[in-house]
């Protein structure tokens, strides 16, 4: 994939159009607008496919995954609610999109991905933008405990459930945003960890998201 890291009047007009368009669809967060309006989307295509680039939908980046959606990033960001400073476990690196706009928000993202072709190219564009992050890869649906426990934990694939060791990392207060269901839908779901033993699980609307795969997952 040949990236060119340019980013001229078209590129941040296409962003304006976008976010707009994301307010219009109910994103109410302006940190998180504010984000999406920074992080240059082209960065992550080949050159051959920028003018798909600012355009509301999924698209593919290889081995059988994709760049999610800008509207399901907004609406996972806004469902974290982060805070400058916040310690954050991504699950599922991909693209590296989604890690940006986390860092534009000002965390510290600690960020795994298990496929690793797409682990070894992301970490070479990421810092080639500016953004640093703790990456790893291996198997996401457990977590990282050696960092736990977190503010937020945000998973960007599909699971069949709530991986049990995932909510064990989540400090006392903090939030999980995971989307639950089988492999062609799932509904989003937050989770609040109220205390040691007991959280507090929100489920909203219906996504569709490439599966978690790993030992906690399918």
């Amino acid at each position: 994939m040949a990236y060119k890291f340019v980013d001229n009047y078209r590129e941040r007009g296409a962003r304006k159009k976008l976010v707009e368009l994301l307010r219009s669809r109910g994103i109410e967060d302006e940190n998180v607008l504010t984000a999406i309006s920074k992080v240059p989307r082209h960065f992550f295509f080949d050159e051959t496919f920028w003018n798909q680039a600012y355009k509301d939908i999924a698209f593919p980046i290889g081995d059988g995954q994709t760049i999610s959606q800008p509207y399901t990033v907004a609406y996972q960001s806004e469902l974290l609610h982060i805070k400058n400073g916040d310690k954050v476990l991504e699950i599922g690196t991909g693209s590296g999109y989604q890690t940006c706009i986390l860092m534009e928000l000002g965390a510290n993202v600690f960020t795994i991905e298990r496929q690793e072709n797409i682990y070894n190219r992301t970490i070479q564009v990421l810092p080639g933008m500016g953004y640093r992050p703790t990456f790893y890869c291996g198997d996401g649906s457990k977590g990282i405990a050696a960092h736990a426990p977190y503010d937020k934990i945000i998973v960007t694939a599909g699971a069949p459930l709530v991986p049990e060791i995932l909510l064990k990392q989540l400090k006392i207060g903090g939030i999980l945003v995971i989307p639950v269901g089988d492999e062609k839908t799932q509904k989003m779901v937050t989770v609040i960890r109220v205390s040691e033993t007991d959280y507090e699980k929100i489920v909203l609307d219906t996504f569709r998201f490439v599966p978690l795969v790993g030992d906690q997952a399918w």
